[in-house]
This record gives structure tokens, sequence and C-alpha cells, in this order.
């Protein structure tokens, strides 16, 4: 048979000079010339010594694993026949009757059994670190011992094809191979040069494992990327399932990763009080990362893997990832005031942009931001809040001047929480956190998320309200693990989150006397610690303090009280919700503000169902139909409208 092929050397050479050695002398098939005009020299010790180029990468693997000869030989004839259709057909022929182009274990111990530095090689290649990492696997093993199969995972035999730092064809399968540098989010010098220190530490060889932690997955992956270019390697990413384990088959992994010069870089979920094991690697000694949220903790050998937060970079550094992003100074100093973080920098550039475009501009406009600030990045914000997205103006918050002046004062302290530390003394500076909690208490509708929205508009910031019926959960821990995903993503996003009727998930604990005690007291405590660690401006609702734990009040910047509005505040009211499409008198308004003791929110109830009627028959809202939205309105609070308001309106028949 001819052979198409060059004259294998080195190892290939001599294994198949080996292979050759099993022909009968009466053998005159193609696969038997082919394995006689192919074969190599048949002396090993002079190949090891002075390797060929295409056998360096398998040798230098061998040597961090620890292989036995046997196993290198097996490695470079099981890999070999996944892409050279000769050598498949020459093993075919040699095991038949049983046939199979991979070798089975009874081939091979009959090829290669004298070569062992151990003496028994068949025991050596079954209990060695070939098998063990992964390199080597096994197939058909229901069968007997000798008929069983050996392979080599496809990914690897490429990567033991290519040159030496170069990728492989394909990944690993399940992983994802790191992105061009041109595809990566910036990175502030502040991170880089972290970065760099813990490559350092992880190149000392002291510690192999390091755990990033951040609300940004994309963060994570870049200062993993990072971390890896630091150790002249490159970041392949392995996502973890919700119970721990990896979403891709990492037997065989290990090799792969010292082949082709990567980092695995591994992505958890974790909620409060999880405990996760990095997944194993046999053999393989090399660094590796973990990336997840600020809850739970990751362990590898029994041991707690050190972590590093990522923090929010600093005002002048966010100040150059907008300009980068955006590609506008002015747009980039108005925007550093916000605590985003680095990825989602990125993102929002990207997004605003995109809007940019969408709306025929050039250069993005602050209104693009506000757009792209609606997205938030990754699952979990969208699942357990709801976005309140109207903007709130100045002119809609009808309120007392000490009300006012006390939002204006929380206003302020929102936008000093980054600094405000700064030049005092060293016992304020302690364990200060840029977080700003709230809580807003008044009967309902007093305009308590009238307010947070005005707050949030003034900001410049989304606000999200906060869906407890997504939250809590009937699973012990799910509502914390909940709660957990949703603040780190709002710390990330740089979002206000409003917690309505918050006495219902922050109120008091209570004494133990059942299980459900026992676990209800557990999650206002996680709560309480939680919403005191929380970087990011939370607000609260309740109609009474008295709901809620006293522990819980030392852990708030703001307690703003919502009185009931006075005559001439529901004078305002009235006039606001009213506007101008309607034919009130100033007495009839009058009389409205001094009779009617409701709320801002049942008067806006009472002014959108008197314009129904306006509109049914097309008019102006007139004072007969605001009498019937007031009717309404006291129904349903289960009182009768005043006697004052009554007289000359004629109720409709039931």
């Amino acid at each position: 048979m001819d052979n198409p092929h060059r004259q294998p050397g080195g190892i290939r050479g001599f294994v198949l000079a080996k292979l050759a050695g099993l022909l009968p002398q009466d053998d005159q098939s193609s696969e038997a010339a082919f394995l006689r005009s192919s074969a190599g020299s048949g002396d090993l010790e002079a190949i090891l010594l002075h390797p060929s180029g295409e056998d360096l990468p398998l040798l230098e693997l061998a040597a961090q694993l620890e292989l036995d000869r046997i196993e290198i030989l097996v490695t470079v004839l099981a890999a070999t026949i996944e892409t050279e259709p000769l050598w498949g057909r020459a093993i075919a022929h040699l095991q038949r009757p049983l046939g199979g182009a991979r070798p089975t274990i009874g081939l091979l111990s009959a090829v290669f059994a004298d070569v062992s530095e151990a003496g028994d090689g068949l025991q050596a290649l079954l209990s060695g670190a070939a098998i063990e990492s992964g390199l080597l696997q096994i197939s058909n093993e229901t069968a007997p011992l000798a008929e069983h199969a050996v392979a080599v995972p496809v990914p690897t035999c490429l990567a033991l094809q290519s040159c030496k730092g170069d990728s492989p064809v394909i990944a690993w399968p399940g992983t994802t191979l790191d992105r061009p540098d041109s595809e990566k989010i910036p990175l502030p010098q502040s991170i880089l040069s972290e970065a760099s220190r813990h490559a350092r530490a992880l190149c000392a060889g002291l510690q192999r494992s390091l755990v990033l932690r951040s609300g940004s997955p994309a963060e994570s992956r870049a200062v993993a990327s990072t971390i890896a270019k630091s150790l002249n390697r490159h970041a392949v990413f392995i996502e973890m399932g919700k119970d721990g384990r990896p979403q891709a088959a990492l037997d065989g992994l290990g090799p792969w990763l010292v082949l082709t010069q990567r980092v695995p870089v591994f992505s958890f979920e974790l909620g409060p009080g999880e405990r996760r094991p990095l997944p194993a690697l046999p053999h393989y000694r090399g660094a590796q990362i973990a990336t997840c949220g600020p809850e739970g903790t990751l362990e590898a050998r029994g041991e707690t893997i050190p972590s590093w937060s990522l923090p929010v970079p600093h005002r002048d550094e966010r100040e150059q990832l907008w300009t980068k992003a955006l590609g506008s100074r002015p747009l980039a100093q108005e925007l550093s005031g916000h605590r985003h973080g680095s990825g989602r920098i990125a993102q929002l550039g990207r997004l605003a942009r995109y809007q940019s475009a969408l709306e025929g501009r050039d250069r993005v406009q602050l209104e693009d931001i506000s757009v792209a600030s609606w997205t938030t990045e990754g699952a979990g914000l969208e699942a357990l809040a709801q976005p309140l997205t109207q903007q709130i103006p100045d002119a809609a918050l009808v309120m007392p001047p000490v009300l006012r002046d006390e939002l204006q004062r929380l206003l302020l302290r929102c936008h000093a929480r980054e600094d405000l530390a700064q030049g005092l003394g060293i016992t304020a500076a302690t364990r200060y956190r840029p977080g700003v909690r709230a809580l807003f208490c008044g009967p309902s509708g007093t305009g308590k998320t009238l307010a947070a929205g005005w707050l949030a508009t003034r900001l410049g910031l989304p606000l999200y309200r906060v869906d407890l019926a997504s939250v809590t959960s009937k699973y012990i821990g799910e509502t914390e693990k909940n709660l957990a995903q949703l603040l780190a993503r709002a710390e990330h996003a740089e979002v206000v989150l409003l917690f309505d009727e918050a006495d219902s998930m922050f109120g008091k604990r209570t004494d133990v006397k059942e299980s459900n005690d026992r676990f209800a007291n557990a999650q206002t405590n996680y709560l309480l610690q939680r919403i005191e660690s929380f970087d990011g401006i939370v607000l609260l609702t309740s109609n009474s303090q008295a709901r809620f734990d006293p522990a819980f009040f030392r852990r708030l910047d703001a307690i703003v009280e919502f009185p009931p509005p006075s005559p001439s505040e529901r004078r305002s009211i009235w006039q606001s919700h009213l506007g101008s499409a309607h034919s009130l008198t100033q007495r009839e308004l009058n009389q409205l503000s001094a009779t009617i003791d409701l709320f801002g929110g049942n008067i806006r109830n009472a002014v959108l169902t008197a314009a129904v009627l306006g509109r049914s028959e097309d008019r102006q809202i007139g004072f007969t139909d605001v009498l019937q939205g007031l009717s309404d309105e006291y129904r349903k609070l289960g009182r009768q409208l005043p006697a004052d308001l009554t007289r000359n309106f004629e109720f409709p028949k039931s």
C-alpha cells in the first residue's frame, strides 16, 4: 500500500515500529505494508533524549503528570488514531477478528509490555496518572478487560498536534474560551495592579486558588482573564449549576489545560450560607479561579479559598472609563458621580451608543444613558423587582415644607455618600459604608412611593420596587438566596431599591415557639445584617414604625414621617391632580379641601373616576363627577361622604 504521509519520526515512528513487530511474516495486506514502511527508530532512549519538536508538548505534559513511558506511548497511539485514518485501519487489522480502530488493553499490553519503567506495563497503565487525569479514557467497560478500548479526548488530540502555545482548534466541550483583548471590558489601573499582585501570589505556589467576588459576571471574567494573562496563560470559563456541579464534563480537562496553557475559571452563583467545593481536576497543579457574588463560601481540599471582592473604581477612574465608553469627557465627568463598576460602565456605554444610533444621533447624550440604565446585567433584578420608570418632577410632590426639607437632606446624603467619611475622625470613618437606608412612614396614600420616585429622578437613577411575592419562598433558605441575588445586582447596577410595606419582611422577631419561628427570625437577622452592609440606596415604606424590630432603627440613615395633608395641602393636591381640564370653581375646590379628609392616593383615584365620567360625555370634569368619584372612594373605605357635600348630590340608583 502506498503511504501518502511523510515518514513519521520520533515517538510516532517508534510506536509504528512496535506495532509492525506484531505482524506475521506472511501478512501482505495493505495495512501491514503501511506499518512496515512507516516504522521508525526502535531506540526509545535516544528519541526521549533528543525529542523532535512535535513530541515536546506531550513530553512536557508527561513531566508534569509524571507519566510512565507506556502511558506516553499509548497516548501518542490513541491520539494519532483520531486524526490519521491509516493508523485506525492498521489497529483494526491487528485486532481482528474483534476489529475496532481504537486500541484495546489487550493489544497495548502485547505491544508495550516491555517499555514500562515500573516493570509491569499493564499495571502501570491501568493505575497511572494518564487514566486518573482523563488524558486516557476507557470505553467498553462492560466487556472483558482485554477488550476495553482506550482513547484520548478529541480537544486534547488537537492540542497535542498544535505547536506549543497555540490555541486548540476547538474548546473543551461545555466551556467558553477567553475573548480577544479587543472585546474585553476596560479595567481601571487600581484593579489591574491588584490583579497583578494576585497573579504573583498564585505563581509563588503557596495558594493555587482564588475567588473573585462581584455583582458583575462580565467584570469578574475580565479580571480573571487579566490574572491569567499575568500568569502567561489564557482563561477558559466553566459555568457551575445551582447544585454546584459543573455544566461541562471535567474528566480529562486537566491535561488539556496544561497543553493549551489555560487557567480554569469556575462561575458560581451562591446564596447566603452556601458552601461549595471547587471541582477537583486530578493531577492538575496550576492556578484555578472562581467567580461568584458576595455571598457563600468556596473551598478547595477542605480549606476556604482566599477571595478578592472587586471594588468600585475611584471617581477619577470612573471618569476615564466613561470617556473610553462614550468618547465624551464632559458627559463622563457628569456620570462619574454614580458608583458604577467597570463592567456596568462598559455595558451602559454600549447600550447608550446603540440608543443614540436608534435616534439618529452621532453623539451619545444623557437621555441615552438614562434609557440604557433600565437594562441590567444578567438575570436576577427584573425577576425579583418591578421597574418604576415614571419621572417625578418637583411640581408633582405636594407636601409640607418640613417634609420637603427632610427629603432634600436625604437627597444631599445620597449625593455625598461616597466621600462622606473623608476628613472625619477615625471613629466616624471606621467601618463606613457608602450605602443609604431610609424608612418612609405614614398612612397609605400620603405620597411615600411618589417621594421615592422623586428621589430617584433627582439622583438620575432607576427605581425598582421589590416584588415580595417573587422574593419570599416557602423553602428554607430560598428567600435569603433571592434577596442576596437581588441586592448584589442592585449594588452593581446602581439602582434605587424600594421595599413597599417593608414591615412584612423587616418586622419584629418573635419568641421561638415552633420551627417556623426560628427560620423566620433567621431570615429577619439576615435582612438586618445585609441591609447594613448594602452599598446602594434602599428605601422602605410602612404605615407604622411600631411594626419594625427596634434593632432595625439604628441601621437607618433617615426616618421620614409622612403626615396626613392639611386643608391647604389638600387644595394643592386637588389642583395638581385636576390640572386645567375641569370646571370646578374656587369655592368648590375650597369646599373639597376643607371637607374631604382623604389622602393623596384617594384623591388621585377620585379624580381618575371623575375623568372617566367627563370623557364619556366629551366635556370637562365637573363638581358632580368629582363627588361621584369621592363616593366610590369613601365606599371602598367603608365610610359615607360628608353630609355637607351630599345635600345637592343625587346618587345613582343601585
